[in-house]
């Protein structure tokens, strides 16, 4: 299964709406997952899964604001491009 980590300014629709899907609350202290990145700097993130990818979406104050205010009627202005997305190794995935 394809591993991606995602900044919140990379959001597609997609992401972005399965986020606000499973956190439709807002995620709290318990959703957060972190690790190191490449760099050593320790990462927040938030999950969600397709059938075939899982997403680790960094968390910020703007992601919580972007998935609040997130309305499916409205266009969010997010390519489909996830250029700047990170694959982790399949190994780096303590469950599955």
């Amino acid at each position: 299964m394809k591993r991606v980590i995602v900044d919140y300014k990379k959001l597609t629709n997609e992401i972005l709406t399965l986020l606000v899907e499973k956190y439709p609350d807002g995620y709290g202290d318990d959703d957060i997952i972190s690790f190191k990145n490449l760099k050593n700097e320790t990462v927040e993130a938030v999950e969600v899964r397709t059938e075939d990818c899982i997403y680790l979406v960094k968390v910020s104050t703007r992601l919580a604001n972007t998935m609040e205010n997130f309305d499916e009627d409205d266009d969010f202005d997010s390519s489909d491009d996830v250029s700047d997305s990170i694959e982790m190794p399949e190994d780096a995935d303590d469950e599955d």
